[in-house]
């Protein structure tokens, strides 16, 4: 979230694994992730499908729920993508850990480099979508905001499907700066978009060093002890203090959920 503004009140495995979670649960499921084949890495604890229905938004940042997650698990999320200077390195500090995340993008970035789009998702990681150009819905007409939304999914199904469709293969989506309405909220749960928030987040749009930049997150991540976490790829910052801060959650035993869309009549549960 460039010049984000405060918010109002994970192999290639991966890919069939959730392939097959979603095709094939009626359930929201807890499954258990693909196992690295590393030793001593943080690694993915289990996969999360997450469905409109059953948890329409979440984000105690913006909402009042969240995603039923234990004590010390967390889903890591980046807004902004892609950037090729700093998204590949984040990969490759995920890669190195066999950890993944939720990558929502802005469409006109991934238009313009559908090749590491692509790389996203072949590594295993989810795409969500953050509109066309990250402007900000609230100030904007119904008509010119939902458009807005439209064009940004139409983008990233382009760069990852060859096709522009406007129906997301990921029905995830963020807003920009957390600037929601009630009538796109409304539209976008009609659609059956899990809209997401945050629970924390590094505030990584600020100037700071990734060493202020790894406590100031490990500081709140100690004090919520789990959750949706915030942070940006395109940030220089943020890709540098990633491999420090993968490998505090493995000192300090967090384990990663990794989430995939899940089926319109899941219910929150699942087995472990």
């Amino acid at each position: 979230m460039t010049n984000m503004l405060r918010p109002n009140p994970i192999t290639k495995c991966t890919n069939v694994l959730g392939a097959v979670l979603v095709a094939s649960m009626p359930w929201m499921v807890a499954a258990k992730a693909a196992n690295c084949p590393r030793q001593g890495t943080l690694g993915t604890s289990r996969v999360l499908a997450v469905n409109a229905a059953a948890t329409p938004r979440v984000g105690l940042k913006s909402f009042p729920q969240t995603l039923p997650l234990d004590d010390h698990e967390v889903v890591l999320t980046f807004d902004d993508g892609p950037w090729p200077a700093t998204t590949t390195r984040v990969l490759t500090a995920l890669a190195h850990e066999c950890v993944r995340a939720t990558f929502f993008l802005i469409g006109k970035s991934a238009s313009e480099h559908p090749d590491l789009v692509r790389r996203i998702a072949a590594e295993g990681h989810t795409i969500g979508h953050h509109t066309w150009q990250h402007r900000s819905l609230s100030r904007m007409t119904p008509s010119a905001a939902t458009e807005e939304i439209d064009r940004g999914i139409a983008a990233d199904e382009m760069a990852l499907h060859g096709v522009a469709t406007r129906i997301p293969s990921t029905p995830f989506f963020r807003f920009p700066g957390f600037e929601s309405t009630p009538a796109i909220l409304d539209l976008l749960q009609s659609r059956g978009i899990v809209v997401f928030g945050a629970d924390l987040w590094a505030s990584d749009w600020n100037p700071m060093t990734p060493k202020e930049e790894l406590k100031l997150i490990t500081d709140r991540l100690e004090a919520a002890g789990k959750g949706i976490i915030l942070l940006h790829d395109p940030k220089a910052r943020t890709a540098a203090m990633l491999p420090a801060f993968l490998r505090y959650l493995a000192d300090n035993h967090y384990r990663v959920v990794h989430l995939v869309p899940g089926t319109p009549n899941a219910n929150v549960g699942g087995a472990r």
